[in-house]
């Protein structure tokens, strides 16, 4: 009995001065741990930062191409080095196709770009997987043509560019486009009324 209670206390004595037991290095292994916390801390924050970077890389990007597909008065497809980009310009909206005007804005747009080389500034993408871009055609600024023309709103909940509104003061006084109907509905306002009249149907 006695020889194993003077084991254990020898077991007990290599313990305490075991490596692990010595104060310095238990000093080491809490900072090697708090490092390490720390580390992970900002390496969340490093990475955040990084995802918003490539975030903003990919929603200010230009692209050139040449313009294979026209869809309406506002949204146009170009082709990039064997892939399609969907287009929609920035800052304007166009009639619908079923509204009045609809098929002469998405005329004018084919005029203005297709089968044409075109620069995107890309600001943005939409809820649809398009991209938001100023379009010029052959150097010609379609997102301010289709304006000028009365062939497109200015999309006053997203226009940065405050010259647009000069462009559509004129088109609206010269009676261009649209402007011919005494009054034309913005198409913001079209797209709202279809969906409640298929949320509330007419009873006749």
């Amino acid at each position: 009995m006695a020889i194993m209670q003077k084991t254990e206390i020898v077991n007990q004595n290599n313990l305490a001065n075991s490596v692990f037991c010595q104060p310095a290095a238990l000093l080491d292994m809490i900072t090697v741990a708090t490092t390490w916390r720390n580390l992970c801390h900002h390496c969340g924050n490093i990475v955040a930062l990084l995802v918003a970077v490539a975030a903003a890389q990919a929603t200010a990007s230009e692209i050139n191409g040449r313009v294979v597909g026209v869809a309406d008065g506002d949204t146009l497809t170009v082709l990039q080095t064997q892939t399609t980009v969907r287009i929609r310009l920035a800052e304007i909206d166009a009639p619908e196709k079923a509204q009045p005007f609809g098929q002469r804005s998405k005329q004018s747009l084919s005029d203005l770009c297709y089968g044409k080389d075109a620069r995107v500034v890309i600001s943005n993408q939409d809820r649809y997987g398009r991209s938001i871009g100023r379009v010029w055609c052959t150097g010609i600024d379609a997102n301010a043509e289709q304006v000028r023309r009365g062939l497109a709103w200015v999309y006053d909940h997203y226009v940065t560019d405050e010259s647009l509104y000069a462009l559509q003061d004129a088109a609206r006084k010269a009676r261009s486009g649209l402007w011919a109907d005494p009054a034309p509905i913005r198409p913001w306002e079209w797209r709202k009324q279809k969906r409640n009249s298929k949320i509330n149907p007419s009873p006749y």
